[in-house]
């Protein structure tokens, strides 16, 4: 999916660009949250680079460079050295050469992050518009006003992404997500062939949002082109494209939102039991992990489930047949219906 987004800014795209140099600088957009002063990162730096001399890059690809900068690749080397001679707890980190040690700040902060770097899949979106002239995908440039800053653009011409556009979308502002759709089909084509089902769970919606493309640092909200490589980058699931991508291979359930999905599951019964053998702090630190989990306002509604089993799950295929039966009756979903205990 990395050619496709450096497909968008290939040749053509470029050529366009030649043509049509002012459309690119006619659409501005901004977050609205412009901060007083714009930290030059030397990712940053690498991204003006960069766009200088390939022209201006997609969305996904400046995710893909935020989120897998060298940096990241140097501090997960260091600790793979480390792990593999014994993690001694004397450890030194050196830089020698010229500058001011910003590329070892950098490691240094993926060291407290390296648990989400090890076991994260970051998957990049493509922000695309309707416009006039049709669907244009979403580009990032450098600001012609300040040389050191980023803008949104739209592209002059049409460019791959816009094919996951369906010729019946109502909105005016779609995410789409290619990689997510092959994972999606190499799960439903295992799924299919061999059993099993897959759980996703993340922050998302069916097909009804637009712009949830955002940063976060700190524990909060970032302007996604501010100081690029400081701010972890996400938007939300579209699970009516990964149903689509699912291509009727293999059953679809959800998706429920968080609150329902645990309900179901017992969460209520499981901290009554938990609380009852706490002492008082115990007992005050369930209650918040579970108002976290299930109050609307927090992770209840905005994060779901969604599900991927086999048709035969679902009409009782995988299940032997009762003496009053005609055919095998299936058992609810944990999580998609309320939990049966057996």
């Amino acid at each position: 999916m990395r050619v496709l987004a450096r497909l968008g800014v290939g040749p053509l795209c470029s050529a366009a660009r030649a043509v049509i140099p002012c459309f690119w600088r006619g659409k501005y957009f901004s977050s609205g949250r412009e901060p007083a002063e714009n930290q030059v990162t030397p990712m940053l730096r690498h991204l003006v680079y960069k766009i200088k001399a390939t022209g201006p890059i997609t969305v996904a690809e400046y995710m893909k460079e935020v989120l897998t900068n060298p940096a990241k690749l140097l501090g997960i080397w260091f600790i793979s050295e480390w792990m593999a001679t014994g993690k001694n707890a004397a450890f030194q980190l050196v830089e020698l050469g010229p500058g001011r040690g910003t590329l070892l700040g950098d490691i240094l902060r993926v060291f407290s992050q390296l648990g989400s770097v090890l076991k994260n899949c970051d998957i990049s979106i493509h922000l695309v518009e309707k416009t006039p002239q049709g669907w244009r995908e979403v580009f990032i440039d450098i600001d012609p006003q300040a040389s050191d800053k980023l803008r949104f653009v739209l592209a002059p011409c049409v460019t791959p992404a816009e094919v996951f556009i369906q010729s019946d979308e109502t909105r005016d502002h779609v995410e789409v997500c290619p990689e997510a759709g092959v994972i999606i089909q190499e799960l439903s084509q295992r799924i299919a062939l061999t059993g099993g089902a897959a759980l996703i769970a993340d922050y998302g919606h069916d097909g009804t949002k637009t712009d949830t493309f955002r940063g976060f640092c700190g524990h909060k909200l970032h302007d996604v082109l501010i100081a690029p490589g400081t701010a972890d980058l996400t938007a939300d699931v579209d699970f009516s494209y990964l149903r689509r991508m699912a291509e009727g291979k293999v059953a679809s359930l959800g998706p429920i939102k968080q609150q329902t999905f645990l309900k179901n599951m017992g969460i209520d019964v499981r901290l009554k039991v938990l609380a009852d053998k706490s002492d008082e702090p115990s007992r005050q630190q369930l209650l918040q992990g579970y108002d976290m989990l299930m109050n609307p306002k927090k992770m209840g509604e905005r994060f779901h489930f969604f599900a991927l089993l086999p048709h035969q799950r679902l009409h009782g295929g995988s299940h032997p047949m009762n003496v009053c039966q005609s055919k095998p009756s299936p058992s609810p979903v944990a999580g998609f219906g309320e939990l049966a205990w057996r």
